[in-house]
């Protein structure tokens, strides 16, 4: 496109979802994918994520709100006039260059990947054809299938898994803009099997005895062990207050501020769902507020039940981050968090509705996401004489 040069879609698969929302299932695969070069994939920005099985269903675009909010913003070329040598300004590599999305509608490949939002009614139009902001969305792909794509890497998926032994890993571009009456294209750029030791589960989670856990999930999102966390904020079920939660926010806010400035991480569990819209659900908290927790837990009371949001307001972040997010309800016999245990550990910090303690020794936590089971052990890990003491704390 004169003087800059990217494949219509650019994306990863993985032919196992750890973060599958009903009706996905682990075995069917996730999709990341984005207009432009696969860099911004790679780099974690704002892409669209579908189960290849449900290309239709995309969480991202379930409203208009949503949409304009979670879908890409910018894309990655490469520029053909650079000089050898120079570094660009855009960037901080020498060729890319890092476009606005409207910097495409002159180009004729944005017609395969962008939708309309029509600001006087509120809706998006399917195509380009329309006055309004232009949002990547995929719909003729993927609502129309003009090109094949989700059966593409869903098959591809399917036969590298079974021929590699292995879950595996897909990085692909599509050259949709292609000539009359020529062939349109999906390029396989790379196959490799998922070998990830973070993402390793060798045991049968089922198999825990549920006393041996502070905290036990059937309904966990994510995968593997995290073990270098000794730091939770939970909010005291005795005293919870739906009415306050607009407060609670603000103070959970305060000490996600000490974690940030610090760089460490902790657990975060409280009734209701996170990030919820309506105060009454849960605690309606911004992502920058509780951006360093690791592991988020939202958790059902005797009198105070609602359906599990599954972490839908944070989705975006929650898989770029990898972060472990367990559904409790131990009044449905759900799962279950031992507050006892939790009482007992050394308070850095406590008011009314919070409580911020710390562990003596770092805890183990494991997340199987294809079982959907998620634990955080009382049995701390087993020390490595190579690992350094524990970290000394210090009451805010």
């Amino acid at each position: 496109y004169g003087e800059r040069f990217y494949p219509t879609i650019s994306g990863v698969a993985r032919s196992v979802n750890f973060y599958p929302i009903e009706p996905e299932k682990p075995e069917e695969g996730i999709v990341n994918m984005a207009f432009g070069l696969g860099k911004y994939v790679v780099e974690g920005e704002p892409n669209l994520r579908f189960s290849p099985k449900y290309p239709k269903k995309i969480l991202q675009l379930s409203n208009p709100a949503m949409t304009l909010r979670e879908t890409q913003k910018s894309f990655y070329a490469l520029n053909l006039n650079c000089v050898p040598g120079e570094r660009l300004s855009t960037d901080d590599t020498f060729n890319f260059l890092k476009l606005s999305v409207k910097d495409a509608e002159s180009d004729s490949s944005l017609k395969h990947a962008a939708s309309t939002y029509d600001f006087e009614n509120n809706i998006i139009r399917d195509g380009i054809n329309y006055p309004g902001k232009k949002l990547i969305t995929f719909a003729n792909v993927l609502k129309y299938n003009t090109f094949p794509i989700a059966e593409i890497i869903s098959d591809l998926l399917q036969i590298g898994q079974h021929e590699m032994n292995n879950p595996v890993e897909i990085e692909f571009a599509v050259n949709l803009d292609t000539a009359p009456h020529e062939p349109r294209i999906f390029h396989v750029l790379q196959i490799r099997p998922i070998v990830d030791n973070r993402e390793k589960i060798e045991e049968d989670l089922s198999l825990v005895n549920e006393k041996d856990t502070i905290i036990y999930s059937q309904a966990a999102l994510g995968n593997g062990i995290i073990d270098d966390i000794n730091e939770m904020i939970f909010v005291k079920p005795e005293n919870w207050d739906p009415s306050k939660t607009r407060e609670i926010a603000e103070d959970i806010a305060r000490l996600n501020d000490q974690f940030v400035k610090s760089g460490k991480t902790y657990i975060l569990q409280g009734p209701g769902r996170w990030g919820s819209s309506d105060p009454w659900l849960g605690i309606p908290v911004k992502w920058s507020q509780i951006s360093n927790a690791r592991v988020i837990i939202e958790s059902g009371l005797e009198n105070y039940r609602v359906d599990p949001s599954q972490g839908t307001h944070f989705f975006q972040n929650l898989t770029s981050f990898r972060i472990g997010y367990f559904t409790v309800n131990p009044f449905m016999n759900d799962g279950h968090v031992d507050f006892e245990h939790l009482n007992n550990q050394h308070v850095l910090f406590e008011n009314q509705y919070l409580k911020h303690i710390s562990f003596k020794d770092k805890i183990e936590i494991k997340i199987d996401g294809q079982q959907k089971i998620g634990l955080v052990m009382k049995v701390p890990k087993p020390i490595n004489p190579d690992d350094s003491p524990s970290d000394t704390h210090d009451t805010w």
